[in-house]
């Protein structure tokens, strides 16, 4: 599947789900620690807040988005501090009402605009139906970590079919963070959605392919579960390596997640 005309609806979606599982939360329970090294549930959000933020003025403020990437130095790690620590430093009721705020406000930028608008981001220019699966993504990997962290055990949906056709779209994304070669192949992906459809991407005749749970796909491209603990089946020399090394974003890999780390909870609902 391609992003469709619900891709923002579906986003929406996604971001309450996540908002519902921390409105409630009690004062210390902010502060429990997530699966990424270094981050608590608060952190979590507070970097959900800054990326929508961004989205937003992508969308709305195109010059001042490019003259804002511009302006970064090369330090990515650094530059995902800087922007969290703008919301991170705020009162827990604060933040929250933050990152409804930045939500709302990138929702209703990429809903005002038709889906092929081609919107500045941070690789390449992107359509904005792309850039709201991008959002998913982040909703999809930051939302399971703070789901991992208060042991909420998540129900996928097919929504999740808007992050499998991005993560697709950008299989190289593991070689170029790494700085290694992309290697001359195509790859081709039949993943079986929550509601048991199959999806399939990329050329049907190629060798190299990946086979599997659609909710497990999504696990692997965020680096949220091991692919040991994963239901995927790889074919080929190059799928294989790529199940080592997938992900669905710039910027440093990151350790990921160790084998049989999540053994006591089920990989996908």
């Amino acid at each position: 599947m391609a992003p469709q005309s619900d891709v923002v609806e579906d986003f929406v979606t996604d971001a309450n789900e996540v908002d519902a599982m921390v409105r409630d939360l009690d004062p210390e329970r902010w502060s429990a620690p997530t699966p990424a090294v270094g981050w608590t549930v608060k952190h979590q959000v507070a970097h959900l807040a800054a990326t929508f933020q961004i989205a937003a003025m992508a969308v709305r403020e195109p010059s001042r988005f490019t003259a804002m990437m511009e302006s970064l130095g090369a330090d990515f790690s650094g530059n995902v501090e800087k922007a969290l620590n703008a919301y991170l430093q705020a009162p827990t009721p604060t933040l929250l009402q933050r990152w409804r705020a930045e939500r709302d406000s990138a929702a209703a930028a990429l809903a005002a605009v038709p889906p092929d608008h081609i919107v500045p981001w941070l690789v390449r220019p992107i359509p904005a139906a792309t850039l709201t699966a991008a959002g998913m993504m982040e909703l999809f990997g930051h939302g399971q970590d703070i789901a991992d962290a208060l042991g909420i055990q998540r129900r996928y949906t097919d929504r999740i079919g808007h992050l499998a056709w991005f993560a697709t779209k950008v299989w190289d994304f593991g070689y170029l963070s790494r700085g290694l070669t992309v290697p001359d192949a195509q790859l081709r992906f039949e993943l079986t959605a929550p509601s048991g459809t199959v999806w399939e991407f990329g050329p049907a005749d190629s060798p190299q392919r990946v086979s599997g749970p659609a909710a497990d796909f999504c696990l692997l491209v965020t680096r949220r579960r091991h692919p040991d603990d994963l239901s995927l089946t790889a074919t080929g020399d190059v799928a294989e390596h790529w199940l080592t090394i997938a992900q669905a974003y710039r910027g440093p890999a990151g350790p990921g997640r160790a084998p049989g780390q999540f053994r006591d909870r089920a990989a996908a609902a």
